[in-house]
């Protein structure tokens, strides 16, 4: 009974670890769904209708995209600029899409596969215009080639052993899905913008209507006060005043992205005098050497010229713009100056070795007979002799298992090239070398081949040039200098107002930027601060940042945000100055128009110090400019357009720049006008179209879209 009666006396204690060691555990479980919850929400680029948008799929469509420009414009890469437009592109198109398909669901349109063959049969979607299944005849898409190239790509998938020539068909094949994807998007967009364009009907009536407002015209003498004649301490403005004119405005100031203000330090690292004097005796010594006469690859490596030396002829597209300005005043052989351009912050030299005239694009066709060997230079030489013995180039080459087909070759194919080799200059100094039917053998280091020249077109002057191009940058001993001035600044004032206070001491300036958004992809638009984009989008008021080393490992950040504005309606305070100039113009027409008020005449409204001018040409449909006021008013068009030919306005009318009375002294119509009902009917249902069309900026604000890409890009 002793034993039992204790182990009763220990049950508050046993209640007690038990219901810690409960707790515990649900507190785990807890933890472990907020620690998958933030772990699934750091993987998400956005949101949009409540549908998560994942960073694995929004690079993937960034992919995509950038293999179709690649494909679509030769192009190698993209540069920052370039693929940050392209991402806001993306993802402005995931936003419409998604917000698309939820529409098009509820009313139940699609795009049926049918329908999308209609569009292929008839071929003059502008998009089909950019795929590689062109007829050549027309110059029009043909399914048939598409067709074609779709069952050949089917084949082609069993064939293994055709690798190369499979990778090339599967680019195009991944281009074509991408091309009818958006050819998809765009025709249901069109459906659903047809279907509310629809909606908004046209009549003969709001066509007479609509040909009059823009077609008659008045002609009014004016009576004016503008507002600039009475002063701004001539008008009393009270809380409640600025209060009343917030509400009445307050829709205009909704905001439906979040957007943060800061003040922010940047500082730029630039060379030295020490610096520029190093560069300038290196460029010095390169231009010596050139005009010395020593081999301008060996010059221009040593120097390490941004521009590399090919020793090949180019056009002047080929050469940076400060380069090519100045080939045509420069002889053969001569050397330049140093000289400074300034737009890309460089030093050069350039050596004019010669000066030609070659064609832009030449056509060829070629007979490769082997590799290097002895022997199949002896059977180069015997296709050589009979080409040159007027034998059949075709029938040659595919004796050789080759077509002999006429190629072209133009200058942009190669004249781009940081580097040549021997092999590669030889071939095209061949070609660009030769007549018109001449025939030319080739010894390179891993071939024989005989090349035929078929056509040149378009002769064009070549330069060879050697260009020493130096960007003028900063030593290592300069930026650390810089990085311990500047992080002695940021260690020091850890507050706004440090920063304020100290900043000039130091060489430096507070500057401020209000309304910054997190799409945006530079902070204050120096390079590389998406860490500090993140800190603004993470910290509080008040918050002072790290240092950050950005823009191209040229600058020094520090940041100071200020303030948070989010989704909703700004308050007043953070308006206060647009609105009180709303009150201020309210309070002056009150003023103004106490004048003008029973005003029967123009003369009279003179009489009261109101500036008299004639106003002409006056439509309902565009607004009236005053030269008095200096101001745009479309109240006045409007009350114009209600006041008959030789009457008087009855109440004076509010503007932008002034209250007005005024008498409508002439009213015609246009000349030349002339209604057809037909033609403003189709006039205004094309109107209505355009309306429906910004319907998307009503739906994204009801998408409730997130937007998190500054997190990953």
């Amino acid at each position: 009974m002793a034993v039992i009666g204790k182990i009763r006396s220990w049950g508050p204690v046993l209640a007690t670890v038990i219901g810690l060691a409960l707790f515990a555990f649900i507190a785990e479980e807890m933890f472990r769904s907020c620690e998958a919850t933030n772990n699934e929400k750091r993987q998400q680029v956005g949101e949009v209708l409540g549908k998560k948008v994942s960073v694995q799929d929004f690079q993937a469509m960034v992919d995509e995209y950038q293999e179709v420009i690649k494909m679509t414009q030769g192009r190698e890469s993209l540069s920052d600029d370039e693929l940050n437009q392209l991402k806001d592109q993306i993802w402005q198109e995931v936003v419409n899409t998604t917000i698309l398909e939820k529409e098009a669901n509820e009313l139940g349109l699609t795009v049926t596969d049918a329908e999308l063959q209609n569009i292929l049969k008839a071929g003059t979607n502008p998009m089909l215009a950019q795929t590689p299944f062109i007829n050549q005849q027309t110059g029009r898409f043909d399914v048939t080639q598409l067709t074609k190239f779709l069952d050949e790509y089917k084949k082609m998938q069993s064939q293994p052993q055709q690798q190369q020539v499979a990778e090339q068909y599967k680019k195009i094949y991944d281009y074509w899905k991408f091309i009818e994807k958006q050819l998809r998007q765009q025709t249901l967009m069109m459906k659903y913008q047809s279907l509310l364009g629809h909606c908004l009907l046209s009549n003969p009536v709001s066509a007479k209507m609509a040909f009059d407002d823009n077609n008659i015209e008045s002609n009014i003498t004016l009576a004016a006060i503008p507002y600039t004649s009475i002063k701004d301490n001539e008008v009393k403005i009270a809380d409640s005043d600025l209060k009343a004119k917030y509400d009445e405005m307050k829709e205009m100031f909704k905001q439906t992205v979040e957007s943060r203000d800061i003040k922010y330090v940047d500082f730029q690292v630039l060379p030295s005098k020490t610096d520029r004097a190093v560069l300038n005796k290196t460029m010095s010594e390169a231009k010596l050497k050139l005009e010395s006469g020593m081999t301008p690859s060996e010059v221009v490596r040593k120097a390490r010229s941004q521009v590399a030396y090919t020793g090949i002829a180019a056009t002047k597209r080929a050469f940076p713009a400060d380069v090519a300005a100045k080939l045509d005043s420069m002889a053969v052989g001569q050397t330049s100056a140093v000289f400074e351009t300034s737009y890309d912050n460089t030093l050069n030299v350039i050596k004019l070795i010669a000066k030609v005239e070659q064609p832009d694009s030449i056509e060829f066709r070629m007979i490769q007979v082997g590799d290097e060997t002895a022997e199949a230079a002896k059977r180069a030489d015997s296709v050589y002799t009979a080409l040159k013995g007027n034998a059949d180039f075709e029938a040659l080459a595919k004796k050789y298992g080759q077509t002999g087909q006429k190629t072209w070759m133009t200058s942009a194919m190669y004249e781009s090239a940081q580097t040549l080799d021997a092999d590669t200059k030889a071939y095209i100094a061949a070609l660009n070398n030769t007549a018109v039917g001449e025939v030319v053998k080739l010894s390179l280091s891993q071939a024989n081949m005989v090349l035929q020249v078929t056509n040149r077109k378009a002769m064009t002057t070549k330069y060879d040039v050697a260009i020493i191009k130096h960007t003028i940058d900063f030593s290592k001993e300069t930026y650390n200098q810089a990085y311990n001035k500047f992080s002695q600044f940021v260690s020091e004032n850890k507050t706004l107002e440090g920063l304020e206070k100290n900043a000039q001491k130091f060489g430096f300036k507070v500057m401020e930027r209000q309304d910054m958004v997190n799409s945006e992809h530079y902070v204050a638009g120096v390079r590389s601060t998406r860490e500090a984009m993140k800190w603004v989008f993470d910290a509080k008021p008040g918050d002072v940042s790290p240092l950050y080393e950005c823009g191209n490992n040229d600058h020094m950040m520090v940041i100071a945000l200020t303030k948070i504005h989010r989704v909703g309606y700004r308050s007043l305070d953070d308006v206060k100055d647009m609105v009180r100039q709303e009150v201020i113009r309210d309070k002056k027409f009150e003023v103004a128009a106490a004048k003008l008020n029973g005003v029967k005449s123009i003369a009279a409204a003179k009489q009261k110090g109101a500036v008299i001018s004639n106003v002409d040409q006056i439509t309902f449909s565009a607004p009236a400019f005053v030269q008095s006021t200096g101001a745009s008013e479309p109240a006045l068009s409007g009350a114009v357009s209600a006041v008959k030919q030789g009457q008087m306005c009855q109440a004076p009318v509010k503007g932008n720049g002034g209250a007005y009375i005024f008498q409508v002294t002439k009213r015609s119509l246009q000349a030349g006008a002339k209604f057809d009902v037909k033609q403003q009917m189709a006039m205004l249902q094309q109107m209505a179209m355009r309306a429906a069309g910004r319907y998307m900026q009503e739906l994204n604000q009801k998408a409730e879209v997130v937007d998190n890409r500054y997190l990953f890009f």
